[in-house]
């Protein structure tokens, strides 16, 4: 890959390292679950807060410090972040206890929501010609795909061989050499000063609506769908939110400009990607959680299992989404790797209880390759409306509407999950049948999900070769694509 100004590629890694950091960050502790439960003694309840508290922090705060970003600079919000995310790795390595590790991890995901918030933004406006921005795009999707799946494989050599405290703290270096490598690489701005959207009312609403509606989401399989905490706190959380967009259309500096989202391909982008990512929680967590409870295998034995699956994202990301992007447009890669992820899915939805790795889990991990067109096409079209003093706020958007998506995928599949397993366990059947059960139903209502992932995609998001063609309904307003 060749790049006009030799400081672009630098610039291009650190940005993918951070990225690469945050997403390993949270698929390398789901194997390392079990050790820290035994370590530290926690409850069950207690134990998922090692999830949420990340979760909570990091999909509340992603709004705010993207439009904050572009306020006081991307820059500086990214080096800020990237600092603040290293400390709390820190103190979660060297956590002795349920309430240090459950800070640390909330620290962690302020971090992250500071630096992730803006890296998508900063990528855009770095490459702006569209055949290097597809590039660019598609090396940072690669280096979040494969961590998002050598996360475990990490997760579970480091928790074997070392114990999980080093999970945590194998931060501590990739942060500190992406803080040094961030400085020279990434180019200074000055940010459009807090005059230009300082609402803190907008601020408190989205902030304290997000934060409270993914603790309501995270929380479902512990109160239910329709218990009273879950439709009170719901409720509240929605009234927020929709007090955030009242705020918006009337404020004069508004912190999220309503513009953004005139555009069916950035709206319709988000959406699309809530519902492929609640989709592929299923692959992500309930697969390993299939291969331990009924396959038997072990930590190091599942990272490992599903490292085809790790490769495969990355060659298609890396090697095959952005030439597909430039000849046949974003709109339509999209639909070939949501297409794949379903048949991925339908084929677990009937895998047996005494599955055998090469005929019932090995064509699973070559069909994730969608993921690897999935991924990219997203990117490209959940920035592409957005102008440059915008770019900090849509790349907080985008990143927002991910982790609503992964926190949906959370609660709904497992619960789904649980509840049958519970009704199955019931009516005789064996544990590792009741637990395939449950695991059959997430995996069809994953396939659902991406079903209704295809449909909005075929309905609302525009067919494009060119993605100047896409922007041109911004009312002649200039927009980030080129």
């Amino acid at each position: 890959m060749s790049f006009a100004s030799p400081r672009r590629p630098l610039a291009l890694g650190v940005l993918s390292a951070a990225g690469l950091m945050t997403i390993l960050d949270g698929s390398i502790v789901t194997v390392a679950m079990p050790a820290i439960q035994r370590d530290l003694g926690f409850s069950p309840a207690g134990l998922s807060w090692i999830v949420n508290a990340y979760l909570v922090a990091f999909g509340g705060l992603l709004l705010l410090a993207g439009r904050l970003g572009d306020l006081v600079g991307r820059k500086k919000m990214f080096l800020a972040g990237n600092a603040v995310f290293t400390a709390a790795s820190v103190l979660a390595g060297v956590a002795d206890g349920q309430g240090l590790l459950i800070a640390a991890r909330f620290g962690q995901g302020v971090g992250s929501a500071m630096a992730s918030s803006v890296v998508l933004g900063i990528l855009v406006t770095l490459f702006t010609e569209e055949r290097e921005r597809g590039k660019a795009i598609a090396v940072f999707a690669f280096t979040g795909a494969v961590g998002a799946s050598l996360g475990q494989v990490l997760g579970g050599v480091l928790t074997d061989l070392l114990d999980w405290h080093w999970i945590f703290l194998i931060n501590l270096p990739i942060g500190l050499l992406t803080i040094a490598l961030a400085i020279p690489a990434l180019p200074r701005d000055r940010g459009l000063g807090l005059s230009a959207g300082a609402d803190v009312a907008g601020a408190a609403l989205v902030t304290s609506g997000l934060m409270l509606g993914i603790y309501t989401v995270v929380k479902v399989e512990e109160h239910g769908w329709l218990s009273a905490p879950t439709l009170g706190l719901g409720a509240v959380s929605l009234a927020l939110l929709a007090g955030f967009v009242v705020r918006q259309a009337t404020a004069g500096t508004p912190l999220m400009p309503l513009r953004v989202l005139r555009s069916r391909n950035v709206a319709g982008g988000n959406l699309v990607q809530m519902l492929a990512l609640s989709a592929m929680f299923a692959f992500q967590i309930l697969v390993a959680f299939y291969m331990q409870r009924v396959l038997g295998y072990g930590a190091l034995e599942t990272g490992l299992a599903m490292l085809p699956a790790a490769v495969s994202i990355g060659a298609v990301s890396l090697f095959v989404s952005a030439r597909l992007s430039a000849r046949f447009g974003a709109r339509a890669v999209l639909l070939g790797g949501l297409l794949m992820l379903l048949a991925a899915m339908l084929w677990l939805a009937r895998v047996p209880v005494n599955a055998g790795y090469a005929i019932d889990l090995l064509p699973v991990m070559v069909l994730i390759a969608g993921g690897g067109l999935v991924l990219p096409a997203l990117t490209t079209l959940g920035m592409s409306g957005a102008r440059e003093d915008d770019a900090g706020l849509a790349s907080g958007l985008f990143n927002t509407t991910q982790q609503i998506g992964m926190a949906l995928g959370v609660a709904v599949l497992s619960t789904l999950a649980a509840s049958r397993t519970e009704e199955l366990l019931g009516n005789g059947e064996s544990r590792a049948a009741a637990l395939t059960g449950g695991y059959h139903l997430a995996f069809a209502t994953s396939a659902g999900l991406l079903v209704a992932a295809v449909l909005v995609t075929l309905a609302v998001l525009r067919r494009t070769g060119d993605t100047r063609a896409v922007t041109a309904e911004h009312d002649g307003e200039v927009s980030l694509v080129a």
